[in-house]
């Protein structure tokens, strides 16, 4: 019974954490781009050189987008003449770093943890872009036209009304990511009351060298949302795994998600979309080694 009120505390303090956390970032990032039109997104990507690759992982850092409005905007960014590179960048960031999933490293890991995982997947991001074109893999995306999900916003002219759109925005992406949020903090709240401390350290402890890989392998085929992997990670921390096998089961479980996957294969060819997965391990590797090490 003390197991089960340790966990049931967990699954409700960290549900209505994450669910106030949801709402206003999502609420004030899309108050942002209420004011920032798509053709000034488009022109601030389609920079030369590596200028592009940086401002591309920026705006997909900015935003919290579902994979059902990142995939239309890619599609935009490449019929607008955007560079392929500068592209990849923004494919890969979207995902994987935003403003949800920094704040959420922040609220529940803390700042070091986000610093490591922010930097790691940044730079990751935009060397990506960067060897993806200079490698040639521009000829791998399909002459494809997606319907539906980009469309150009009505102009508001009030700020309340700007707000209003906002927030019903931010409910609808909440709305859309909650059973996910759900089964990741119940998943994490079983592990929080039950699974053995001395379990968890021995398997994915800091004395593990193979944790981190072992953990990027797990999460790379699992799919999931970070909304769902961040609380589980958590709960795992407090039982003695080590935050880098933490990192690197965030950025391999969210940077492909099933409907992502699935989308980004009708636009580009299988080769490139291996190619993909390839740098989401390498990328969560990385930043659980970095985060050890520093």
């Amino acid at each position: 019974m003390n197991s089960l009120w340790i966990s049931l505390q967990f699954f409700f303090l960290i549900l209505a954490e994450l669910t106030v956390l949801f709402l206003a970032i999502s609420t004030l990032v899309g108050l942002v781009f209420e004011y920032v039109s798509d053709e000034t997104v488009q022109r601030w990507v389609a920079r030369k050189g590596w200028l592009g690759n940086v401002m591309g992982a920026i705006i997909g850092a900015a935003t919290p987008f579902c994979s059902c409005s990142t995939i239309p905007m890619t599609v935009g960014f490449l019929r607008a003449g955007v560079p392929f590179g500068a592209t990849m960048s923004f494919v890969l960031a979207s995902p994987l770093l935003n403003p949800i999933i920094l704040t959420m490293f922040l609220a529940l890991l803390g700042w070091k943890a986000c610093l490591a995982y922010g930097v790691v997947t940044f730079v990751a991001s935009v060397l990506a872009g960067i060897v993806l074109e200079a490698a040639g893999f521009a000829k791998e995306v399909r002459n494809v036209r997606i319907s539906g999900g980009a469309h150009k916003k009505e102009k508001l002219p009030t700020f309340r009304r700007k707000l209003r759109r906002a927030f019903s925005g931010a409910w609808g992406d909440f709305r859309g990511v909650l059973l996910f949020l759900i089964i990741g903090v119940a998943i994490g709240a079983v592990i929080y009351g039950y699974v053995p401390g001395d379990f968890v350290v021995r398997v994915a402890g800091p004395d593990n060298p193979i944790a981190i890989p072992v953990a990027a392998l797990v999460g790379v085929p699992l799919y999931v949302r970070a909304e769902t992997v961040i609380p589980i990670g958590l709960a795992l921390t407090q039982k003695g795994m080590s935050l880098g096998a933490v990192i690197a089961l965030v950025v391999g479980g969210a940077g492909m998600s099933i409907p992502e996957m699935s989308m980004l294969a009708s636009i580009f060819k299988v080769r490139l979309v291996g190619v993909f997965v390839g740098v989401v391990f390498v990328t969560a590797v990385a930043a659980g080694f970095v985060f050890n090490a520093v």
